[in-house]
């Protein structure tokens, strides 16, 4: 059997919006994702968070999954807009007392609490005053993750403070896909920058705190590769490493933006006033990995907004029910290039996972889990520091601008009758968990 690290820590992930429903109960406020879901046309099929996978009234129920999956931890989001209302000032006792709830029913179970600070929810109200394009955004942020902090610091050892920024920048203010739905490439850097600068003030306010515990960001992060071996191709690649990754990874870990990456964008949107590195290189304690596929770039020049396509799945790749080639043998790529890039920082493998129709009798994601928990055990006997897997997710849910179409679950939810059913891939992965090790081929 190829083990895995004493203490690994085996996990699933959700995220609020996407599982909780219950949008106007004990005094939540609203969010970007309320109003983006109900606008026509946004989401597929009209579907909304209101309901969801109603785990906000299942609580208990579903914390009752979680050993059946055989894991020692859950990774899941705080809404912001549970906790204020008004995304500042008043804070709301009965969303404060959910997470305790939440938290303490993990750790009867024996599951450790990860927990995501901004998984995409912003309260509408600071939407209405700029919301990621104002600093007064980022300070509402430290506000709302000190209150976080001095509530649950004295349980919590694992904090996440951001769920990939690169896709809060790109979806959401450069393409419209993701709310709130601007298409502004300027907007974009922006927001992306704000949201850099929100997760360096968590940091400083967890230190400040004395509450102790693990802080870092989660990344979604892509190894990028060229189409052919001629030198554009392979400056294609690189340039694109710097938009999905390194525009991220450098400034918390080394408190600067590539270069060249920054003139591109200059070139397009004029001067860019990135202050505060500083800030947003504040020391973190480990880098959350969100990984699902790659990257593979063809150089075309004059393309707007940037010098390059991404090839669609090569033939005869694998890939998921959406088209994804799954290609775990580049998790293990993407693992030793932030190795050699970044020295040993600790990684948490945060998301990994795919979308397979089948209800329960899920293959297709049993082959992805095996392939990729083999590429992280690759990794781990090259010298990666990883800590942990968190697979996405818990549950089938709310997936975005899909709706709920794309089924991510270990657990199979009917939303007709909400009945859960524990998928074959969920009994795979307890299997693993439970022998922190996969069995040999």
């Amino acid at each position: 059997m190829r083990r895995f690290p004493d203490g690994f820590l085996w996990g699933v992930s959700t995220s609020a919006y996407q599982v909780e429903g219950a949008v106007d109960v004990d005094g939540r406020g609203r969010s970007i994702w309320d109003t983006f879901s109900h606008t026509p046309g946004k989401v597929e099929n009209g579907d909304t968070g209101d309901v969801a996978c109603d785990h906000y009234q299942r609580l208990e129920s579903d914390l009752d999954l979680l050993p059946e999956l055989g894991v020692n931890a859950y990774r899941f989001s705080i809404a912001w807009p549970r906790l204020f209302p008004d995304g500042r000032g008043r804070v709301e006792r009965r969303g404060l007392d959910h997470y305790d709830r939440l938290i303490d029913g993990l750790l009867e179970r024996g599951v450790e609490p990860v927990v995501t600070l901004y998984h995409w929810d912003l309260p509408q109200a600071l939407e209405d005053e700029g919301g990621w394009l104002s600093r007064d955004t980022v300070e509402a942020f430290a506000e709302y993750t000190a209150t976080c902090f001095a509530a649950y610091g004295d349980r919590v050892r694992w904090w996440v403070t951001q769920n990939e920024p690169w896709i809060i920048g790109v979806l959401g203010y450069q393409l419209g896909i993701h709310a709130p739905g601007m298409t502004d490439l300027r907007a974009s850097v922006e927001a992306m920058h704000n949201v850099l600068l929100a997760h360096g003030r968590a940091v400083q306010e967890l230190r400040a705190g004395g509450t102790g515990g693990k802080v870092g960001a989660a990344f979604s992060l892509f190894p990028n590769y060229p189409a052919t071996d001629t030198d554009a191709d392979r400056d294609a690649a690189r340039l694109s490493g710097e938009y999905v990754n390194r525009w991220f990874l450098d400034p918390v870990l080394k408190g600067s933006y590539p270069d060249d990456m920054r003139a591109l964008y200059e070139e397009r949107v004029g001067p860019l006033q990135l202050d505060g590195l500083d800030t947003i290189a504040t020391p973190s304690d480990f880098v959350g990995v969100n990984y699902y596929t790659r990257r593979v770039m063809r150089a075309a020049p004059g393309r707007e907004p940037f010098p390059w396509d991404v090839e669609p799945a090569r033939p005869g790749v694998p890939v998921t029910d959406v088209g994804w080639e799954i290609v775990p043998e580049c998790l293990t790529d993407l693992l030793m290039t932030l190795k050699q890039e970044y020295g040993d920082v600790p990684v948490l493998i945060l998301e990994n996972g795919g979308v397979f129709e089948d209800a329960v009798h899920d293959e297709g994601r049993i082959d992805l889990i095996r392939g990729h928990l083999a590429a992280v055990r690759d990794a781990i006997e090259q010298g990666v520091d990883v800590r942990g897997y968190c697979h996405w997710s818990l549950m089938d849910n709310f997936e975005w601008a899909m709706g709920y179409r794309a089924r991510f679950g270990l657990v199979h939810v009917d939303y007709e009758t909400q009945a859960r059913t524990v998928k074959d891939s969920g009994r795979y992965y307890a299997q693993v968990a439970r022998a922190n090790g996969l069995e040999d081929e």
